[in-house]
């Protein structure tokens, strides 16, 4: 069923609630958990605290992502959107698709390959240091002589570079989102 026209009051703060908060927890997980964490804990507490924080982070996202897709687009029939109606659909489903993304492949794809790190490293007596330049020559070594561990490294910095950057577009992607919807306050 596609609906047009005016959006209740209800469903206009229910579509603000919810890509506000979308926002703000990508903005909190993204600028400030992980520095403040990596600060404080040794790299693999930090690694396993992110390794059971970002599965649902990330299903969170992609949950409110398509929740904000789904509510905008019932209220904008392809047919009769504006140019800028047409940009907040595809800000929303890139959100959307770079959220899945992290969700069902890069995230748990990057913690297997650091679980898999992390043990070479415990073997190695690496680890236990708080902070990322703790130990960096022991890791340096470690990767000079292990062909295997460079290789999960490797691998490991691809993935979670990757996901670092879907993180990011759908991060602006909603924040693009939030300033259309400032913009056109009346309209949603």
């Amino acid at each position: 069923m596609v609906t047009e026209g005016e959006p209740g009051s209800l469903v206009k703060v229910f579509y603000l609630l919810v890509l506000s908060a979308s926002w703000g927890m990508q903005c909190w997980v993204t600028f400030v958990a992980g520095f403040v964490l990596i600060r404080g804990v040794n790299r693999h507490t930090f690694g396993l605290v992110q390794s059971k924080l970002f599965p649902f982070y990330n299903h969170i996202v992609m949950g409110l992502a398509f929740v904000n897709l789904a509510v905008y687009a019932v209220y904008h029939p392809r047919e009769l959107l504006s140019t800028t109606e047409s940009v907040q659909i595809a800000l929303f489903f890139t959100s959307l698709i770079t959220s899945a993304l992290n969700a069902r492949w890069l995230s748990p794809a990057t913690t297997s390959i650091m679980h898999k790190m992390y043990s070479i490293e415990r073997e190695h007596g690496l680890g236990k240091g708080v902070g990322l330049s703790a130990d960096a020559e022991g890791y340096k070594r470690l990767k000079e002589k292990d062909p295997k561990y460079q290789a999960l490294r490797k691998s490991f910095l691809r993935y979670h570079g990757i996901s670092s950057l879907c993180n990011l577009l759908s991060l602006l992607c909603n924040g693009g989102n939030l300033i259309f919807t400032a913009l056109l306050l009346p309209t949603l």
